[in-house]
């Protein structure tokens, strides 16, 4: 079935992983490092952030702007430091950790401004301490910032890492629908009131879906993530058009400042956002890339360039007419459904000119009775189920 116009398909949609030049030490390979502690330090002239590990790594540091960002990348770490222990300290403002992709951690120092690596050092055991990594940073000004980023961005052209699409499995089924699980790995979304994150939530309704499609023969079920991996939204869209998906659904759960606010959204996309309230969630759930150490200045060119006018026309009619069928299913299985429920904004995921595609927000873990439906594997199965029964329909509808 061709439901949309595919003359702008390419055979293979390449991501570049692009990072901001690179300082890497290689030290003896280790399986899973254990992070015992980590911690920063202020100095006279410098600020200094610890991890005691089990083992030393290999790692590689690089400098983001726009914000400012130090990211380093480390092999797989079992995560065993206080999570919560201080992390603002002289010029580090934050940081956060956490699975960037399959066999690579990364952690990303928040910084207040421009700054300069002096040295980073791995120590051996001693005096009863474990192998330590630090890095000592010092503040400098932004013009000497961008030029040593500038120089080290050119270094790293003829290194960029190319990143295919996983080619969709070979049968017979009809119809090829991408589950996209939010967030991951490093990037958590949102947290809910029990301290649940939405990486989790998203995961285990994405599992759900799949288990129920796979087992109609007219279905090739691809999921963008099936474990606690960080994807890039680039990533993640990449994915959908190079599998020809005739159907693409990104689930997540919001949260808000407000307790009282719960129910299911769908959202499909717009360049002019259908209220404040989804421009807002549209701008949050873009900064997935920013939080997980991606470089934000390297465009994204997922439709630059292409005469996307027609087709992305008719793509969104058909993303608007499965929206359109999604709540009430979810109001069915028991969710509570907001009032407005269809919507729209600029999400970037759901950028694919030539895929329809929806992203679900299932409700609100900001919300007591929400989150108590999204942890259940009940609830769960229930929204699942109310997905999977759209999805029917919607197929139904469009090659009756």
């Amino acid at each position: 079935m061709d439901m949309v116009n595919r003359f702008f398909r390419s055979a293979v949609m390449v991501c570049l992983l692009v990072a901001g030049g690179y300082l890497s030490v290689p030290a003896v390979a280790a399986a899973t490092i254990d992070v015992s502690s980590a911690r920063l330090g202020q100095h006279t002239d410098k600020t200094r952030f610890v991890m005691e590990m089990s083992a030393a790594p290999d790692y590689n540091v690089f400098l983001l702007a726009d914000p400012y960002r130090i990211v380093i990348d480390l092999p797989e770490l079992n995560w065993l430091a206080d999570e919560n222990s201080g992390r603002k300290k002289g010029l580090v403002e934050n940081y956060r950790f956490g699975l960037f992709k399959k066999d690579t951690s990364r952690v990303v120092l928040d910084v207040d401004g421009p700054v300069k690596v002096l040295r980073t050092v791995v120590l051996p055991p001693s005096s009863g301490k474990p192998y330590r990594f630090f890095i000592d940073i010092q503040k400098t000004d932004d013009a000497s910032f961008r030029r040593e980023l500038a120089t080290r961005r050119e270094e790293q052209k003829n290194t960029q890492v190319a990143i295919l699409a996983p080619e969709p499995p070979a049968n017979n089924r009809k119809y090829t629908v991408v589950i996209d699980a939010g967030h991951g790995g490093i990037d958590p979304g949102a947290i809910g009131k029990s301290g649940v994150y939405e990486k989790k939530i998203t995961l285990g309704v994405s599992k759900r879906i799949q288990s129920i499609l796979a087992k109609d023969k007219k279905y090739n079920v691809i999921m963008t993530r099936d474990d606690d991996t960080f994807l890039s939204l680039r990533e993640r869209v990449s994915i959908g058009r190079h599998a020809s998906a005739d159907l693409f659904v990104s689930i997540h759960a919001d949260s808000i400042s407000r307790p009282d606010f719960r129910g299911a959204t769908v959202y499909t996309l717009s360049e002019n956002a259908s209220d404040d309230e989804a421009a807002e969630l549209a701008k949050s759930e873009n900064k997935s890339d920013l939080i997980a150490g991606v470089d934000m200045s390297v465009q994204d060119d997922t439709v630059q360039g292409i005469l996307i006018d027609l087709a992305q026309r008719e793509t969104m009619n058909f993303s608007v007419k499965f929206a359109e069928m999604i709540i009430p299913e979810i109001a069915k299985s028991g969710m509570k459904t907001r009032g407005r429920s269809h919507r729209f904004a600029g999400f970037r995921v759901l950028k694919a000119p030539d895929v329809p595609s929806v992203l679900v927000e299932l409700g609100y873990l900001s919300n007591y009775d929400d989150e108590k439906i999204l942890k259940s594997g009940n609830g769960q199965q229930r929204l699942a189920q109310a997905i999977v029964n759209a999805i029917d329909r919607y197929f139904e509808t469009v090659d009756p």
